[in-house]
Parts: C-alpha cells; structure tokens; sequence
C-alpha cells in the first residue's frame, strides 16, 4: 500500500478555504489505479460557453495524455468541457497502448456526459512505463458524475497527490468594473520537478469570461515567471500539464492586458509554485534565489537555474553550511556571461562577497545563523548588465534520497 510520508515542516499550516467557482464542479472517487482504498481520480465538469488554456511540458518523452490535452487545447467550443486526472500511473512511456488508455478514457467521459470527445482533457500522474488500467477509472465515471458538486475542489486536490505531503491549493478575488471575479486553483507535485512549460499538474478555474485565445495569451504568460522559475531537482516530468478554465459565469468580460486579472492570477500561479517547492522531496529548507546585473534576463535566469540546480549547493543548505565558494562555482559554469571580480554575494542582508573576493565585513558566524532559517535567501550581483531573475527551490537531503530510491516498491 502507499507509503505514509511526513508532512513536509515547510508546509502551510492549513489548505485554504475555496471559494465556489460558479460553472465548475468536481469530484472525486478511489479508483483503485495503483492503490487500493486510495482517493486517486478526479473529474471536474465546465459549464458550456466555459474557455480552455493550457501548458505542457516540452519533454522529448511527454505522455499520451499531455499529447492528445496538446493537439485538443487550441479548439474553440460553445460544449463545456471536462478534466479527468489520475494519481498512481502516469501512463508515459507505455507506447500505443497509452494513447489507447487516453481515448478510452475521453470517449467513455464524452459518452457518459454528452460532451465531445475533443472536449475531454485527461492527464495522469505517477510511475512512468506501466500500462494504465484505465478500465478501474472508466468503472468510476458514473460515480463521479453523480458526485459533483461545487464545493470539492479541496477533495480534487487530494485525489492527485503521489509523493506529495499536502494537498495544495490557493484563491484570490478581485474586483473588475465594480464586480468580483473568482480565481481558485490546485496543483500536485513534490519531486521531478524542473518545469520547461507548467508544473507537474495544475488546475485553475475562474468565473471571468475570458476568450480563449486572451486566456492562453495570460496563462502562457504568467507561467514563465512563477512555474517556469521553481525547481526542486532539476528533473523535468513527462507529464507536467497545467489547464486553466474560465467559465464566464460572473458576467465579467475579462481580456489579455486587464491588469487587475492579471495579478491575481499572477498571485495564485506563484502561490500554487511556491507550495510545489514547500513540498520538494525531503526538502527542510525554501530557497529563494534572485540574481541581478547580468547582461540579459535571460542570463540571469540561467545563472540562478545552475545555483538552484546545484547538489554542491543544495545539499551545504541542508547541512547549514554557508559555504559560498559553491555559489562561485555555480555561477562559473552556467555557461552565461560573468565578471569573476565583479561578482557580489549576499545570504540575506549579510554581504559574503564582493568585487570577487569575501568581503572584509563578512564572519562565518552570520552566514551560519542565515543557513539555520527554514527561509534562506542568495543574492548574486554579476555587475555586468541589468538582467534579472528570481528562482526558487529547496534543500537536498537524504530524506529526497529514500522517497526516490524505492518509488515503485
């Protein structure tokens, strides 16, 4: 049976309230996918008129599921739609009978629902290269149909879990032309986490009414700045996917350069992020690592990618050993532009490095105290340019060594 794993000290302290996304509804049932007596799908059901966006992962490897969600995403439909999603097998790498187990899975939805078949998204999550026995989900539909209710988002969220140690969601409101407007999501992921589009899996609903081609504009948009920016262990999944529907029910006409939508969305994506990372496998310690002065953004963003991605560095967090010589060397591989004696460090407000050399301010003593905070923050300067970036992750410690050393066991 699943192995009961810790839940992680970086945890918040409790799953927020959601609030009712008018025009979707959810479920979720125990399937029996890989465990048995384990919540382990779930389904939610968009009202017609509702708009579709989506991400993937660009993995060379990508499964069934996120190919058939690609070639369905960019449709435009006045029929609702539906997602189903899976824990416990990620039906990736498991050839023609994968691609058999996603139109299986849609056409027994589409059958069930009334809905068209291009109108089904599925997406699966868990051990990669076994066949998903899609015939214990398709013997669930007819429950989760007659299980849907407003209100369980929360219990959605728990049905995607694998490795994950808590449920993960998060909402903000906001006001447009006078009128609220309703954005609530929840995401699953804990390690292979190194996003190259989304994250593992998310799912975000809002009652705006945004067009189709608007909502992808934002989704793709925002993504690049909170999911595209967290890595736990520089892995990237065959199966990340995130969709976000919009069902219009609010009434608010909602378009791609609306600020206001824009933010919040904006909050809840680097929240649903930050959660991802709070959760890393083993992870003890949340690491923010922001990177100024480079030549370009994407400069920035590469030397902040190598610091994160590093084990030297990662696992010095998890023995609180300032030991910022990694840091250097991070930086120096990248492969981006630098200036060995331009190079600024900082842990927190405590300036460690300068002009390429320790600071003559700088005790051991201070880095230390920083490292034992379950918040740790690296500054690097490169004073070359003006790029910039922020990346997050976490430690590395033998607790991600034993959840991944006997995964499938």
């Amino acid at each position: 049976m699943a192995k009961n794993l810790t839940r992680s000290p970086l945890a918040p302290a409790e799953f927020p309230a959601l609030p009712v996304i008018e025009g979707v509804t959810f479920a979720a049932a125990a399937a029996g996918v890989k465990y048995a007596g384990r919540t382990d799908v779930m389904m939610a059901m968009l009202a017609p008129g509702s708009t579709v966006a989506g991400v993937f992962t660009r993995s060379a490897t990508r499964s069934a599921n996120v190919l058939d969600c690609q070639a369905k995403i960019g449709g435009d439909s006045d029929a609702g739609a539906a997602i189903v999603v899976n824990s416990g097998n990620s039906n990736a790498f498991t050839g023609k009978a994968g691609d058999g187990s996603v139109a299986a899975i849609c056409n027994a939805v589409a059958m069930a629902t009334g809905l068209p078949a291009a109108r089904v998204f599925s997406s699966s999550t868990g051990v990669i290269g076994e066949p998903l026995p899609h015939d214990r989900i398709i013997a669930k539909i007819e429950e989760l149909m007659g299980a849907q209710d407003e209100t369980a988002l929360g219990a959605a969220a728990k049905a995607i879990m694998t490795t994950d140690t808590f449920p993960k969601g998060a909402t903000r409101s906001v006001e447009i032309g006078g009128k609220p407007v309703q954005i609530a999501g929840i995401a699953k992921g804990s390690g292979m986490i190194a996003p190259d589009m989304a994250t593992m899996l998310v799912y975000i609903f809002t009652d705006a009414k945004v067009a189709r081609a608007d909502l992808q504009a934002l989704v793709s948009r925002i993504n690049d700045w909170t999911f595209n920016c967290i890595t736990v262990d520089s892995d990237t999944s065959t199966s990340d996917t995130l969709l976000m529907g919009a069902t219009g029910a609010s009434g608010v006409m909602v378009t791609a350069d609306n600020a206001e939508f824009e933010a919040a969305l904006f909050d809840v994506m680097l929240d649903l992020a930050h959660q991802v990372v709070r959760d890393g496998e083993g992870a003890t310690k949340f690491v923010t690592v922001t990177v100024t002065g480079a030549l370009t953004d994407a400069d920035a963003r590469t030397h902040a990618l190598a610091i994160a991605n590093s084990p030297l560095v990662k696992t010095a967090i998890a023995g609180e050993d300032p030991n910022w010589g990694r840091i250097v060397m991070a930086v120096g591989k990248s492969g981006a532009a630098a200036d060995r004696d331009k190079l600024s460090i900082r842990f927190g407000d405590i300036l460690v490095a300068e002009n390429g050399w320790v600071a003559s301010t700088y005790r051991e003593e201070l880095g230390a105290a920083h490292m034992k905070q379950p918040e740790i923050t690296i500054s690097v300067d490169l004073g070359i340019g003006l790029g910039a970036a922020t990346v997050w992750t976490c430690d590395l410690t033998h607790g991600y060594i034993s959840i991944n050393a006997d995964y499938r066991s």
